[in-house]
């Protein structure tokens, strides 16, 4: 049976006056009661086309539809993923995440993630996160590259986690941007919430909105190149998409983020003068947003430290283009 895809079962006379989970469960095998109780909870159940409760009763003949969900998975099943290691002692261990890396194991993403390749590294990694999120004390959106540190141990977990609760976690972005910013310098503070309609987005919301959370962005021009501009964005709190939902608001979308910007690739031919061969050529795959320094204090000695990522080869290359233009 495949995952997520609508499977039909009818309903015989000797299963009659079943309970719809205990039906399933014989049905499917490797598959527990609990989880599929839940799955029907969750609307994955109809019978006869109608929408059906773990407890209802199937009848000869009823044709029951059920969507098959994702086992549950007890965590990251360890890969030789190869790791650009920017730090690493007893006690934490930092890296430079690539692109199109999930941080940890989700729902469509259940291998080659950051945790499975820590996993793999690491002789031990932290509890606290859970099963599936070892040593994750903070995470990165899967196109977004940079700094990200991660924990070895509980107690260093828990002191990491203090300080970006308490906000002295330093944190700085280079994002390449869709649009000139009007000022050199900013901050932006607009509370984030769940977009109404799409479940993947946030949106800025307005205060008092149940699920509104405050958000701030400080932000500054590095280089102006052109309709397209790199700034600096330092966020001092750390909500979910924080950074490219608050330069959308300004008018300045991460250049090629999909999500908020409403496309994902740019070609050389769009920002730069080249030859016919060049002209289809994909600079920019993925949103332009680089975590490129984060600050912190060692959770045991005390000493502050401060880790740096270098600016990834399509970024790289796409100012390249840019500065010859604008120049």
């Amino acid at each position: 049976m495949e995952i997520g895809v609508p499977q039909e079962f009818v309903v015989s006379a000797e299963e009659t006056g079943q309970r719809l989970d205990r039906f399933l469960a014989l049905r499917i095998p490797g598959y527990s009661r609990t989880l599929l109780r839940k799955a029907v909870g969750a609307g994955a159940g109809r019978i006869n086309g109608r929408g059906a409760k773990p407890a209802t009763i199937v009848n000869t003949g009823d044709t029951v539809t059920f969507i098959l969900p994702e086992m549950p998975r007890t965590g990251p099943e360890p890969e030789a993923i190869p790791l650009d290691i920017i730090f690493e002692d007893d006690h934490v261990i930092v890296v430079n995440k690539p692109a199109g890396m999930v941080v940890h194991p989700a729902r469509g993403h259940w291998s080659g993630t950051l945790a499975s390749a820590l996993a793999h590294h690491c002789e031990q990694l932290s509890s606290v996160g859970g099963l599936t999120r070892p040593g994750i004390v903070h995470r990165l959106d899967r196109d977004t590259t940079g700094v990200i540190v991660v924990a070895k141990t509980d107690a260093v977990h828990g002191k990491l986690a203090e300080q970006f609760a308490e906000r002295s976690v330093e944190k700085e972005y280079l994002a390449l941007v869709n649009g000139a910013a009007k000022l050199d310098s900013d901050h932006i503070d607009q509370p984030i919430a769940p977009h109404k309609t799409h479940r993947e987005k946030m949106a800025i919301s307005r205060e008092g909105h149940p699920q509104a959370r405050s958000a701030k962005t400080f932000f500054q021009v590095e280089e102006r190149l052109g309709r397209y501009t790199l700034l600096q964005a330092k966020p001092v709190t750390g909500r979910t998409h924080q950074i490219r939902v608050h330069l959308k608001s300004i008018g300045c979308p991460v250049l090629c983020d999909k999500l908020y910007g409403g496309r994902a690739e740019l070609l050389a031919s769009e920002i730069a003068t080249l030859s016919a061969s060049e002209e289809d050529r994909v600079i920019l795959a993925r949103q332009a947003l680089h975590a490129a320094k984060l600050s912190l204090t060692h959770p045991l000695s005390g000493e502050r430290l401060s880790f740096e990522a270098p600016i990834p080869n399509d970024m790289v290359e796409a100012l390249k283009l840019l500065r010859r233009e604008v120049n």
